[in-house]
């Protein structure tokens, strides 16, 4: 390898990101560009640092991160973006990987790994952490998946909201289970009632359950 990868760390725990640079510095083939601790700034950065490589923590104090690969990817189709993240649950994975993300790991991962996973990114590959991988490959060939996208014309994330709606979700455990807020719940359970032209979630659920129910 003729140069050195450049990374870019972003986490809003400075203790994370020295502990990053501490790892990837050990390794030659790795030289970290620069840190950033929000959204905001890693964007701000970005021009200044030339990154290949962003290892973005999924949740920073001014967006998530299915909002900052869409930023990242929007602006800079070329850069490399690593979720590295704790948070494990399969629409988290599978609406960052939509929103652009070439790799998407567990901040429990070894030292050794998570070098091996950067370098692999940057040489044009997609990186999945091994515990993930079954239940991620489960979810791309759900059936519902083809549903959610074609019939109702919803997101992937309006699906999953109208999906815990039907079960009787209240908008704190959907705002819970997503890492959001309820007013960003509550703006988008409105938007799905736009699109399936419902006025309450009653009607949204037995249209939901409706639809399903015919796949």
């Amino acid at each position: 390898m003729k140069k050195k990868i450049k990374v870019l760390i972003v986490d809003d725990h400075s203790i994370v990101r020295d502990g990053l640079r501490l790892i990837l510095e050990l390794d030659s083939r790795l030289a970290v560009c620069g840190e950033a601790k929000s959204l905001k700034e890693t964007l701000e950065m970005i021009p200044k640092t030339n990154p290949d490589v962003i290892l973005l923590d999924f949740k920073l104090p001014d967006g998530d991160g299915i909002n900052g690969c869409n930023c990242i990817k929007t602006r800079y189709p070329k850069i490399r973006v690593i979720i590295l993240t704790a948070y494990s649950q399969d629409h988290l994975v599978m609406e960052t990987i939509r929103a652009g993300a070439d790799g998407y790991l567990l901040k429990n991962i070894k030292s050794e790994e998570l070098i091996e996973n950067i370098i692999s990114v940057y040489e044009g590959n997609s990186v999945l952490d091994n515990s993930l991988t079954d239940t991620i490959f489960q979810c791309i060939v759900s059936p519902n998946e083809k549903f959610n996208r074609e019939d109702c014309k919803l997101s992937s994330r309006e699906a999953y909201i109208m999906e815990m709606v039907s079960q009787g979700k209240a908008n704190k455990e959907i705002a819970e289970a997503l890492s959001i807020s309820e007013k960003t719940v509550r703006n988008y359970i409105s938007s799905i009632f736009k699109k399936l032209n419902v006025s309450n979630r009653t009607e949204a659920a037995t249209y939901w359950l409706r639809k399903k129910s015919l796949i």
